[in-house]
């Protein structure tokens, strides 16, 4: 979604910002790096951690921009969950577009390390 949005938008955006590169996150985003960090601390549950994310983002953004961060997030935790709950399928996974942001997140990595896991126990 999000490369599709830049796309449609024509804003150059470097997928690194979300494997938590700062400067990454700047790129073509305003306010990248406040959003990256309220996202990681969305994710981790830490509410002091959250809490602290979120004041910074006000701080350099808007009390709109906050909203409109939380309300994304809490979408994307909406639709993750539904489609877990439901047992929707998995994206096609040799889509060229899948396949390329794919290699270049090193998303293999994670599916190595949770096949690793599984294979221990």
């Amino acid at each position: 979604m999000l490369r599709a949005s830049a796309q449609a938008t024509d804003t150059h955006i470097d997928l690194d910002a979300l494997l938590g590169n700062e400067s990454a996150a700047n790129l073509g985003i305003p306010h990248g790096q406040a959003l990256l960090a309220f996202t990681e601390a969305f994710m981790s549950g830490d509410q002091h951690l959250l809490a602290s994310a979120r004041h910074s983002l006000l701080e350099a953004s808007s009390p709109e921009l906050v909203v409109e961060a939380a309300g994304v997030a809490a979408n994307f935790q909406r639709m993750v969950r539904i489609a877990d709950a439901t047992g929707i399928p998995v994206d096609d996974m040799s889509a060229p577009g899948g396949i390329a942001i794919r290699e270049a997140l090193g998303l293999a990595a994670f599916a190595s390390a949770q096949h690793s896991l599984q294979t221990s126990h």
